[in-house]
């Protein structure tokens, strides 16, 4: 058991350990691993030092573990006085904070002055990076320097000098600390081993010379002669055969004179590929080939070469050759190319034979061999520069890892951003901060899937460059209604560069409980949007089908009035029964006493946003970073949830800053139509009025004024008669 104490503090729904100090490093290798927050990283794809993880993965399989990760805690506790201060992240490591008590302390602590020394600082209290990291200045002008390479500079025999250059020019350069090219001892192995094969090689064709090098020295170039011409020459003498088989396949075998009429319009050239594939003389009966005269014009110059340097040293001067001399020919070469075939050395047969074996002659490996041992009795040397360099790189970002590794303290904090966070995307008036690089993005979301969090992918592109990588975004507030492949953002990375980005995939998931809540309501009016612009566009096809089919004499047509009837009274119906069905449910609503009024309205709210709320909040509730991290070759060892509020702080909703004024009159606002309003007061007051009315709750208000009502529908009873009978006297009268 361990008797150091841990701190942890609880973020994300998970507890983490909170690393602060040299004791906290001192005891991790004692803490649980299953309390560790990863077990494996990348070393590629985040933002991180490459170099640093690259020191760090020590098997170097490209990911960073936890033994790997402990092993630098340690070497860290053994060489500096205080180890938390790896927490700091300072960019200087003070030469003060390396503990000289031991001996690996003290050779790190010279071999810094030193590099401070070469680099013209010797009065330099502390050393960084930049300092390690700039190995050419350091070792500039050493000419051993423990590095294994040794270059021209290495030597005052020019003799040495002129073989190492050939090693370079055969086997490639590589360069040492100083920036100097040179050579290792694998490749002056590789070196003389090729040239030792290339001399066997040739060994064997100078012990059966007579076979091999028909031609002598002069072999290789007539073989190279002969290859060019072998396959137009056979093709030449087998027309030829064919031409005596059967004389009327003569004239089909030469080429048509269509063939020459399409040439003759043409600036004519001996290179020209329609001449390369004409046959190399005019296909005859007799069995000859031409040599001097009558061969394609394309032809003539390998012609003439294999005539002088295959022909003529082995049957004399000759104005034709037959086929019997032609496989003659051909048989000689035989051994010759069973023998190329089989060639060893390649790498090396630039240089030529004679200078192979003058180099293999010498001394020049066991020389070169030794330089590269004197080189390396500098290796101590040079691992304490590496050592000073891996020292100065832990010291700057090894707390940042752990901060993201052992804990994700940088990811929970509002002021950091955590290793795995690309950058930012602006993109539907929001900045999503959890952005993560992705390689293959039909591999990545078939994980990231399973994090319940609304994902879009983005194809990134700098301006005015060709530099391209691909994003997902986390979605984590607000809604998705503007949210669509094609839209485009722009998206910043951590070095605050810009990139156009655009949405190529998204994984559907819930943004937020305000979302769902509205999602049922927006559902239904994208439904019935979607059936009335069906309907109007079915109608309008009919109606264009229809008066495509109407004659252009017949455009007046009678008005059936039973048709429009019918349609009339069906419209009737409808509109009596949805009157009905609205005055029913409006008349059971006013049946309730007042304060059960309320609470119908709500649970007819819930009733329809209620389901699509609670999946939402599910939903979220197990919305997981480690699906997401995962699928980019991390091991996550713990569900870091991204719950509600957390999502909030890493997508910001678009919001006018504090004290801003807002001019609310909109100059192109749609202009307002009063009576639309008065038409819709008048509706519900109607409908209100009926349904009160059949219900004689309507009566029951108007009571107490009957009486006053009464009276003056009475009065004016009395008054209308003798209205009247003024009006027959004024008549008899008259």
């Amino acid at each position: 058991m361990s008797s150091h104490s841990w701190n942890f503090f609880r973020l994300g729904g998970f507890d983490q350990v909170q690393l602060q100090d040299g004791e906290d490093l001192i005891a991790l290798s004692k803490l649980d691993l299953k309390l560790w927050a990863a077990l494996s990283c990348p070393t590629r794809g985040i933002e991180f030092d490459e170099k640093t993880l690259d020191i760090i993965d020590s098997d170097k399989d490209g990911h960073v573990r936890a033994p790997e990760v402990i092993e630098a805690v340690q070497w860290v506790v053994s060489v500096l006085n205080n180890p938390g201060d790896i927490f700091n992240k300072t960019k200087e490591l003070p030469l003060s904070a390396i503990n000289t008590s031991t001996e690996e302390g003290q050779a790190l602590f010279e071999s810094a002055k030193q590099i401070l020394s070469n680099l013209g600082k010797a009065d330099a209290t502390f050393v960084t990076v930049e300092d390690t990291s700039n190995t050419e200045k350091i070792f500039e002008g050493t000419t051993f320097n423990g590095d294994g390479i040794v270059s021209i500079a290495a030597t005052e025999d020019e003799t040495l000098k002129s073989t190492i250059q050939n090693i370079i020019d055969c086997m490639g350069a590589e360069k040492d600390l100083s920036g100097e090219e040179g050579v290792s001892q694998e490749k002056v192995d590789q070196f003389f081993d090729s040239s030792q094969a290339f001399s066997d090689w040739w060994t064997i064709a100078k012990k059966d010379a007579e076979n091999i090098l028909p031609f002598g020295d002069n072999t290789v170039a007539a073989a190279n002669v002969f290859e060019k011409v072998q396959k137009k020459v056979d093709d030449y003498f087998t027309r030829s055969q064919l031409a005596q088989f059967d004389p009327t396949a003569t004239s089909p075998l030469n080429p048509a004179q269509s063939k020459y009429e399409s040439l003759a319009e043409m600036d004519l050239e001996s290179s020209m590929e329609q001449l390369i594939q004409l046959p190399l003389a005019h296909i005859k009966e007799s069995n000859s080939l031409p040599l001097k005269e009558g061969v394609n014009p394309a032809w003539i110059e390998a012609i003439n070469q294999l005539n002088r340097d295959v022909i003529a040293p082995l049957f004399g001067d000759k104005s034709h050759l037959n086929l019997i001399e032609w496989q003659a020919i051909s048989q000689k070469f035989a051994a010759y190319n069973a023998w190329e075939k089989d060639k060893k050395g390649e790498e090396v047969e630039s240089l030529g034979l004679e200078k192979i074996e003058t180099i293999l002659n010498s001394n020049a490996q066991k020389s070169i061999t030794e330089l590269i041992a004197k080189d390396n009795e500098f290796k101590e040397e040079s691992d304490a520069i590496a050592s000073v360099d891996k020292l100065t790189r832990y010291h700057r970002d090894l707390g940042t890892l752990l901060r993201n590794y052992v804990s994700f303290a940088d990811f929970y904090s509002p002021t950091k951003k955590a290793i795995f966070q690309a950058g930012t995307l602006y993109l539907d008036g929001r900045s999503c901060d959890l952005c993560v690089y992705v390689t293959d993005i039909a591999k990545h979301s078939k994980l990231a899937l399973l994090s319940k969090a609304y994902i879009a992918y983005c194809e990134c592109t700098r301006p005015g460059s060709d530099e391209k990588m691909t994003i997902a975004a986390a979605f984590t507030d607000g809604d998705s209604d503007h949210l669509m492949v094609g839209r485009n953002g722009v998206f910043y990375d951590r070095d605050n560069k810009d990139w156009d980005a655009t949405i190529v995939k998204i994984i559907e998931q819930p943004i937020s409980i305000r979302q769902a809540f509205w999602a049922p309501y927006k559902r239904v009016g994208k439904m019935i949007g979607a059936q009335i612009e069906k309907f109007a566009s079915s109608r309008d096809k009919a109606v264009d089908a229809k008066a495509g089919a109407v004659d252009a004499k017949k455009t007046a047509a009678a008005f059936d009035i039973g048709k429009f009837a019918g349609i009339f009274a069906a419209i009737g119906l409808a509109v009596g029964a949805m009157v009905a069905a609205l005055a029913a449910v409006l008349s059971g609503f006013l049946a309730l006493s007042w304060w059960q009024m309320p609470l119908v309205i709500i649970g007819i709210i819930l009733l329809i946003s209620g389901a699509s709320m609670l999946l939402a909040w599910l939903k979220l509730r197990q919305r997981n970073l480690a699906p997401v991290l995962d699928a980019n070759g991390w091991a996550v060892n713990t569900r870091a949830k991204l719950n509600i509020p957390f999502g909030k702080s890493l997508t910001k909703v678009a919001e006018l800053p504090e004290g801003a004024k807002r001019e609310m009159k909109d100059p192109f606002a749609e202009k307002k139509r009063p009576w639309k309003t008065g038409f819709l007061i008048l509706a519900l007051l109607g409908g209100t009025g009926t349904v009160l009315w059949q219900k004689g709750t309507l009566q029951a208000w108007l009571e107490p004024i009957a009486p006053w009502i009464t009276t003056i529908g009475a009065s004016e009873e009395v008054e209308a008669p003798t209205a009247k009978g003024e009006e027959m006297k004024a008549e008899e009268g008259g």
